[in-house]
C-alpha cells in the first residue's frame, strides 16, 4: 500500500505530456496550497523566499513542459550575464555586440522552435523537394518568456532600468510563475521595483485576489470550456453544418477565445496580488471597441503595449509621415500574426489587422463627421466585431482552405429557420454567451463596485460563492483536459 501510494505522488508531481500543469486544474491549487503559507513564512526574508519562488516557478515551468526548463534556465543565465556585461561596456559598438548576441540568442532559440519547420516547409515547395519536418516540440510559453527577456535587455541597453545585482532575482522576474507560461507579457521596468521593494499583501488585496481568481476560473473552466465543446464540432468538421450553426461556431469562438485567455490572465493576476505583487491588466472589455484601434488598446494589453513600444516605435511609429505610418502599422501587425503561430494564415491575420488600422486612420477623420449618434456607434461596433469575428475563424481553423469554407458556408447555406431548433438544443451554451455579452454591456465600474462587495461580505458567503463555484465547474468540465489557447503561443 506504501508503495503504491508513493507511486501514484510521484506520478502526479512528475511532469506527463498528456497532463501539463493548468492553473484550471486540482493538482496545481493542492500546490499552491501548500506553496502559499511557505511564502509567507518566508516573505520577511528576501533571499529565502525569492529563492524559493524560483524553485515553485521552474517546478511549475517543469510540469507543464517538462525537460525545457532547462531552456529557461539558458535563458534566464545568457542573458542576465550579457546584462551584467552590458553596464560594464563603455563603446557604443561594444554594448551594441554584447545587445546583439542576447537578442540572437533569444530570437534564434525563438526561431528554431517555433518557425524552423515552417520556413522548410515553404522553401521545399519553391524547390519542389521531399522535404521530412523536423522533430520538433514548441516549448510552452516560449514567446512570452522570449519577449520579456528582449524587453529586458534592450531597456538595460537604453538605460531604462539597471540589470538585477543577482541571477536569482532575474530569475525571478523571468520565470514568475503566474504570467510564466500565458502572459500577461511582465515588463523589468513596471515589475522588477516591486521585487526591491516587498509588499506585503493587505487583506483588501489577497480578497480582492481571491474575487480576481474566481472570475478567471468562472471565465475560463465554465464558459470557454463548455462552449469549445459545440465550436470544435463546428471547426473540425468544416462545411458539414448548416450556415446557421457555422455562424453560431464562429460567434462562440469569438467568445472562447475571449473568455479563456482572459480568464488565464485573471487568474494570473489574482494569485499575483494573493503574493503581494501586481501584474499589468491585460484585457479590458475589448467587445465594446467601436474600431480596431480600440479594440487593440482593450485585447491582450501587454502584447499591444510590447509590440508599440519594441517594434513600432523603433521603425519610426507616426513620426515620418502618413504613409510610413501605415506601413508600420501593417509591419507591427504583420510580426503580431506571426509571434501566434508559424502558418500562413496567423500571417494573413496579422496582415489584415494592420490593414484594417491603416484603414481606420485613414478614415477616421470623414467618420468624425457623421457625430457621435447611437446609430453611428452601433454601425462602427457591428462592423469592426464582424471583422475581428471573421478573422478569428483564421486563428482557429486548421488551415487557410477550412478558414474559407466555414466562413464561406455563412454565406451560401444561411436558414434562419436553424435558430428555433438551435435554441431548444443549446439552451445553456446560448445562456453562457449572453453572460458574456452582458458583461461588456454593463457600466464600466460595476466589476470594480463587485470587487470591493466581495471584499466587504463575511468570510461564510465568500465560503458559498466559492464553493459554488467549484461546483459550477465539477458539473460543466468535459471528460478531456481543455489546454489555454494561448499555451500554444
Amino acid at each position: 500500500m506504501l508503495t503504491e501510494f508513493l507511486h501514484n505522488i510521484g506520478h502526479h508531481l512528475s511532469y506527463s505530456p498528456g497532463e501539463p500543469m493548468l492553473f484550471s486544474s486540482g493538482t496545481f491549487w493542492a500546490l499552491f496550497m501548500v506553496f502559499l503559507p511557505l511564502y509567507a513564512l518566508l516573505r520577511g526574508r528576501r533571499l529565502q523566499m525569492v529563492a524559493f519562488v524560483v524553485a515553485f516557478s521552474l517546478y511549475f515551468y517543469y510540469k507543464s513542459s517538462g525537460l525545457f526548463v532547462m531552456l529557461l534556465l539558458m535563458t534566464s543565465l545568457v542573458d542576465w550575464g550579457l546584462s551584467r556585461l552590458l553596464v560594464r561596456l563603455r563603446t557604443r559598438t561594444a554594448r551594441r555586440v554584447c545587445a546583439g548576441i542576447s537578442l540572437a540568442t533569444s530570437l534564434g532559440i525563438l526561431c528554431y522552435f517555433k518557425y524552423a519547420n515552417f520556413f522548410l516547409w515553404n522553401i521545399n515547395a519553391m524547390v519542389a523537394g521531399n522535404f521530412q519536418p523536423l522533430d520538433l516540440i514548441l516549448p510552452v510559453g516560449i514567446s512570452f518568456y522570449t519577449f520579456q527577456s528582449i524587453s529586458y535587455i534592450i531597456d538595460v541597453y537604453k538605460g531604462r532600468v539597471k540589470p538585477t545585482s543577482t541571477w536569482l532575482e532575474y530569475a525571478f522576474f523571468l520565470s514568475f510563475f503566474p504570467a510564466l507560461v500565458a502572459g500577461p507579457i511582465v515588463r523589468a521596468d513596471y515589475f522588477l521595483p516591486q521585487l526591491e521593494k516587498p509588499h506585503h499583501a493587505t487583506r483588501r488585496e489577497i480578497w480582492v485576489g481571491l474575487w480576481m481568481i474566481m472570475l478567471g476560473v468562472i471565465k475560463k473552466a465554465i464558459i470557454a470550456d463548455y462552449i469549445a465543446q459545440y465550436n470544435d464540432l463546428i471547426f473540425d468538421s468544416p462545411g458539414t453544418y448548416s450556415g446557421f450553426e457555422t455562424l453560431m461556431g464562429i460567434m462562440g469562438y469569438t467568445m472562447q477565445i475571449y473568455c479563456d485567455f482572459s480568464g488565464y490572465s485573471d487568474m494570473a493576476i489574482g494569485i499575483a496580488l494573493i503574493m503581494g505583487f501586481r501584474l499589468a491588466r491585460n484585457f479590458n472589455f475589448p467587445y465594446k471597441s467601436q474600431n480596431l484601434t480600440d479594440f487593440w488598446r482593450r485585447w491582450h494589453i501587454s502584447l499591444s503595449m510590447w509590440l508599440r513600444d519594441y517594434v513600432y516605435i523603433p521603425l519610426g511609429g507616426n513620426r515620418r509621415g502618413t504613409a510610413r505610418t501605415y506601413v508600420n502599422n501593417f509591419a507591427t501587425m504583420l510580426i503580431g500574426g506571426l509571434w501566434h503561430g508559424a502558418a500562413w494564415r496567423f500571417v494573413f491575420w496579422g496582415a489584415m489587422h494592420g490593414a484594417g488600422l491603416a484603414v481606420h486612420k485613414a478614415g477616421k477623420p470623414y467618420m468624425d463627421r457623421l457625430g457621435n449618434s447611437w446609430p453611428v456607434k452601433a454601425l462602427c461596433w457591428l462592423v469592426t466585431m464582424s471583422f475581428v469575428a471573421a478573422l478569428w475563424v483564421f486563428f482557429r481553423a486548421d488551415s487557410a482552405t477550412a478558414a474559407i469554407t466555414i466562413i464561406g458556408r455563412v454565406f451560401t447555406d444561411f436558414d434562419i429557420a436553424y435558430a428555433a431548433p438551435f435554441a431548444a438544443a443549446r439552451t445553456l451554451w446560448l445562456i453562457l454567451m449572453a453572460l458574456i455579452v452582458i458583461s461588456h454591456c454593463l457600466p464600466a465600474g460595476f466589476w470594480n463596485r463587485a470587487a470591493m462587495w466581495f471584499v466587504r461580505t463575511p468570510w461564510i458567503v465568500k465560503l458559498l460563492l466559492f464553493l459554488l463555484t467549484i461546483q459550477c465547474v465539477v458539473e460543466l468540465r468535459s471528460s478531456d483536459v481543455m489546454p489555454f489557447i494561448y499555451f500554444q503561443f
